[in-house]
């Protein structure tokens, strides 16, 4: 990847390498604009997880996911957190991602070092890892939390492209969408996991459209497989990762290198207080930007087809993008904007894309 020139410059759309604090000390101060954390969970796993089938369940027992104690852990939360401090704008704000088994550590730390928490939200998944043992309850959700630098601070936050996304409808803190399986799924050479809590891009996506603008910087110090940095990409956002495993840079350079950045109309979301207009699914028929017969994907890899009337009809199920979506998932309500994707030139791109493009035609005609 490249880097901004000229000294003091951000080393903007480049994944660095090495100890994530040392990396973000060196960073100038408060220059970026939101920084987005998925850290290890110190999940504390003890012996091998087995199915009903006594198959064994491919689990995060990563070295980097293993602490000494719950001491270690703070430590180790307390230095990454004061340094993306440091780099934050004063307007800028963070998100955490995490589990009951670090998420409430987290929590507490950001909370001593001063951010103020504007929300937790939970997401909720929608095809979740069942519980093998019994013992417990099946582990369903996963908890964000988003904080500005301070109390009174300003930050971004972009309520009616929210609002947008969810057919118009308030966006609440309960967010329903699949985990990553399929083929967003990435695969090493052996075609196994490429990241054990690799993130869906839907999951970024929200957090992006809701709390930056393009040409803003989004650092991730946890950068993993590249997540952040390919939806920032596509959004016309600039990144910044960091990452300390070498197998993982490999396939997050590899990733980032097939990602197109969306066209400037598909960049734009709603900023007004009045709610956008409504869009039907099939006006994407009838203007000829999806075509009868069409072939949808879902994140999961399931499929089903455009019909001439604006509904789809996938495995015995027909009706509209959103019905189809939630038959296919057994959940009780889907986003069908979200939910499907087409192929274009071998990119697989949301329909949403679709109906932001007629959104801003009409944003463009004269009164």
């Amino acid at each position: 990847m490249t880097s901004a020139k000229g000294a003091g410059a951000l080393p903007l759309n480049t994944i660095l390498s090495g100890d994530c604090v040392e990396a973000m000390n060196a960073l100038p101060e408060a220059s970026v604009d939101l920084v987005f954390a998925d850290p290890p969970y110190n999940l504390q796993l003890k012996g091998d997880l087995h199915r009903p089938d006594n198959s064994r369940v491919d689990a995060v027992d990563d070295d980097w996911d293993r602490f000494d104690s719950f001491a270690a852990y703070d430590r180790f939360t307390r230095d990454w957190l004061a340094a993306a401090r440091r780099v934050l704008k004063p307007h800028g704000a963070i998100w955490v991602i995490g589990s009951y088994h670090n998420i409430f550590r987290m929590g507490a730390e950001l909370q001593n070092q001063g951010f103020w928490i504007l929300n937790d939200v939970v997401w909720r998944k929608s095809n979740p890892m069942p519980n093998f043992r019994g013992k417990r309850l099946t582990n369903a959700h996963e908890t964000l939390i988003w904080a500005s630098r301070g109390e009174g601070a300003k930050y971004t936050f972009n309520y009616e492209a929210l609002k947008a996304l969810n057919e118009g409808v308030q966006m609440r803190s309960d967010w329903v969408l699949p985990i990553c399986t399929g083929h967003e799924r990435l695969k090493d050479a052996n075609g196994d996991k490429a990241h054990p809590t690799q993130k869906p891009a839907a999951l970024l996506h929200r957090v992006l459209v809701a709390t930056t603008n393009p040409g803003d910087v989004v650092l991730d110090p946890f950068f993993g497989t590249g997540t952040t940095g390919a939806v920032a990409k596509m959004l016309g956002r600039d990144f910044i990762g960091i990452e300390r495993e070498e197998s993982y840079r490999r396939v997050a350079e590899d990733r980032l290198a097939n990602v197109r950045k969306f066209d400037r109309a598909a960049l734009a979301v709603s900023t007004s207080k009045r709610a956008e207009p409504r869009i039907p699914f099939g006006q994407l028929v009838e203007r000829g930007l999806l075509l009868p017969g069409e072939v949808l994907i879902s994140p999961r890899g399931k499929t089903a087809k455009v019909r001439a009337d604006g509904t789809l009809v996938g495995e015995a199920v027909t009706g509209s993008i959103h019905q189809v979506g939630a038959a296919l998932e057994g959940a009780p309500s889907c986003n069908g904007w979200t939910y499907w994707h087409f192929k274009r030139d071998g990119k697989t791109v949301p329909i949403d894309i679709l109906r932001q493009q007629i959104r801003a035609e009409m944003a463009d005609r004269p009164n």
